[in-house]
C-alpha cells in the first residue's frame, strides 16, 4: 500500500493547551509599517547589470555623480558591469526612534546575475506617506554561490537578492497611539467568537470585574489605567493564559506542489471510492532505408511510432468513518492514491458531503 508522502499533517493533540494572550491577540495600533526606496549596488565583480538593456541604471549613476559634481560630457557611452539598480525594503518596527537601525533587503530589478560582494550606496527609504523614515547603506550579504565556466554553469540558492544587516538606520519615529483615551484595544489574529469571549471571560476574572467587553469577534475593549502604569498593565494583559477555542476544519491544498495541509478538527464520514489510473505509453524507433547498389537512390530515414494505452484496474475502497485526524490519515492512504490524484478525491469527499472540512486551494 503507497503512502501518501506529500501530505504535511499537522499533528496536534486534542487535548486542552493554554495560549498566552499575546499570541493570538495584538493591541491596536501597535504594527510595523513597511519603507520601500531605489538604490544603486557597486563593486559587483562584473555581475551587474547590462546597462544596454537597463538604462535606468544608467540614468542613476549619471544622476549621482552630478551631484557630487562630476558632470559627463553630453553623449557619453557608459558601459558598466559593476553596477546592480536594486529595490531597498525594510520594516518599521513600532515604537522604533530615531538612532536606531533596522535590517534592509535589497533586490535586483534590473538583470544582474548576482549582488554578491558588492555594497549598498545611500538610500533613502520612505513611507506610504512619501516621507524618509530611514536611510539605508552597507554590504549586501548574499546567501547563495554561483560559478561558470566553459559554457557550464552552477547557482546555490538566489544570487539577486541579499541583505544588510542593521543596514538602516531610523530617521523618523512613527507616532504610536496606545489605544484611545481610556480603553485599548485588543485584536484577534483570527476571528472567533468563543476565544474572544474566552479572554474577556480570563480578563475580567483575573485583572478587575467589568473592563474588558468583545465589541466582535475579533475585536475586544479593555478599560486601562493611565499614565505611567499603562504598560505595566498590557503586559499584564498579554501574558494571561487561555485555552483556545479549536479552529475551523480546514484542508489546504497546493495545486502546484500536490502538497496538503490538514488541520485536528477534520473529520470523515463513511463513504467509498474508486480509484483507477490510466498510463499513455508512445514509443519512437528509428530505422533507415538503404538503396540498392549502384542506383541512384539515397538512405532514408523512417520513425515507426507505437502507441499503448494503459488502464489500471480501480478498486472500490470503503473508508470508515474517522472522527480524529490519525483516522483520517489512515483511510486517506487506504486508497493508494498519488498527492496530485489524491487533490481531485479530496474535492470530490467534499462535493458527496463525506469530507467535514473547509477546502482552501492555494
Amino acid at each position: 500500500m503507497k503512502k501518501i508522502i506529500a501530505v504535511l499533517l499537522l499533528l496536534l493533540p486534542f487535548t486542552a493547551f493554554a495560549d498566552r494572550i499575546k499570541d493570538v491577540a495584538s493591541i491596536q495600533g501597535v504594527r510595523d509599517n513597511q519603507l520601500l526606496g531605489y538604490g544603486l549596488v557597486v563593486g559587483l565583480d562584473g555581475s551587474g547589470d547590462q546597462t544596454t538593456q537597463t538604462p535606468f541604471t544608467v540614468q542613476s549613476i549619471i544622476s549621482m555623480l552630478s551631484q557630487m559634481g562630476v558632470n559627463l560630457p553630453q553623449g557619453t557611452s557608459l558601459q558598466l558591469k559593476n553596477v546592480a539598480a536594486v529595490m531597498v525594503t525594510a520594516s518599521l518596527p513600532p515604537f522604533s526612534k530615531p538612532g536606531q537601525t533596522i535590517d534592509v533587503t535589497a533586490s535586483s530589478m534590473g538583470n544582474a546575475k548576482s549582488l554578491r560582494g558588492g555594497t549598498l550606496l545611500m538610500t533613502p527609504l520612505k513611507g506610504a506617506d512619501g516621507q524618509v523614515y530611514a536611510m539605508a547603506q552597507g554590504n549586501v550579504l548574499v546567501g547563495g554561490v554561483g560559478a561558470s565556466a566553459g559554457g557550464a554553469s552552477v547557482q546555490v540558492n538566489h544570487l539577486s537578492v541579499g541583505r544588510v544587516p542593521a543596514g538602516a538606520t531610523v530617521e523618523r519615529a512613527v507616532p504610536t497611539l496606545l489605544g484611545q483615551g481610556e480603553f485599548i484595544h485588543l485584536e484577534l489574529r483570527s476571528n472567533d467568537f468563543t476565544t474572544a469571549t474566552r479572554i474577556v471571560d480570563v480578563i475580567n476574572s483575573q485583572i478587575a470585574p467589568d473592563i474588558a467587553v468583545a465589541q466582535d469577534g475579533r475585536m475586544i475593549e479593555v478599560r486601562a489605567p493611565q499614565g505611567n502604569g499603562l504598560v505595566a498593565f498590557i503586559s499584564r494583559i498579554e501574558n494571561l493564559e487561555i485555552n483556545q477555542a479549536q479552529g475551523i476544519a480546514k484542508v489546504i491544498i497546493n495545486a502546484r506542489t500536490g502538497s496538503i495541509v490538514m488541520n485536528q478538527a477534520v473529520t470523515l464520514d463513511a463513504c467509498a471510492v474508486a480509484h483507477g489510473n490510466l498510463t499513455v505509453v508512445i514509443n519512437t524507433d528509428s530505422t533507415a532505408s538503404q538503396p540498392n547498389a549502384r542506383s541512384d537512390g539515397r538512405t532514408v530515414v523512417t520513425d515507426k511510432t507505437t502507441i499503448d494505452v494503459k488502464s489500471d484496474k480501480g478498486g472500490l475502497v470503503e473508508l470508515s468513518k474517522g472522527v480524529s485526524l490519525s483516522e483520517v490519515v489512515k483511510a486517506l492512504n487506504a486508497i493508494g492514491a498519488t498527492p496530485q490524484d489524491l487533490l481531485a478525491i479530496l474535492q470530490a469527499m467534499k462535493s458527496s458531503g463525506a469530507l467535514h472540512a473547509e477546502l482552501e486551494v492555494i
